[in-house]
């Protein structure tokens, strides 16, 4: 006969595994970290890390543009349809009007040059005066 609460399986035992686990099995997931997801600290014999990819730029912004030259071409870009190009000033109004752009887009797009081809955001850009990326060679 199996002696009742001793065995590894008994009643007894399951609920002072239950309640051992409460809040996990409340949770539906681990709530104990284990040592194996911990981060070890870097040694210092550990070379330093550079965060971006060897030749890219800096601090956020590419060379010959600043944040807000970022900012506007980014706004750009993200109200113009990209099979407009080659376009010119009033099939790029167009397209920023189709596409809600804000007024700020469109009173600075309404600055552009008339009878002049646009290849891509970036000569829209140029035209308006703002900074564009330089490459690097």
């Amino acid at each position: 006969m199996a002696d009742k609460g001793s065995g590894p399986d008994s009643p007894l035992r399951d609920d002072e595994a239950k309640k051992r686990l409460e809040g996990e099995l409340r949770a539906n997931r681990g709530i104990r970290m284990e040592e194996d997801h911990e981060p070890e600290p870097a040694g210092e014999d550990q070379p330093a890390v550079r965060r971006s990819p060897e030749g890219a730029f800096e601090g956020g912004t590419p060379p010959g543009m600043t944040g807000d030259d970022v900012e506007i071409r980014s706004d750009l870009a993200r109200h113009l349809d990209p099979s407009i190009y080659p376009a010119d000033r009033a099939t790029v109004l167009e397209s920023l009007r189709g596409n809600n752009a804000p007024d700020s887009v469109l009173a600075r797009a309404e600055n552009l040059p008339g009878g002049q081809p646009f290849a891509n955001v970036q000569d829209i850009a140029r035209a308006l005066g703002l900074g564009v990326e330089e490459r690097r060679t």
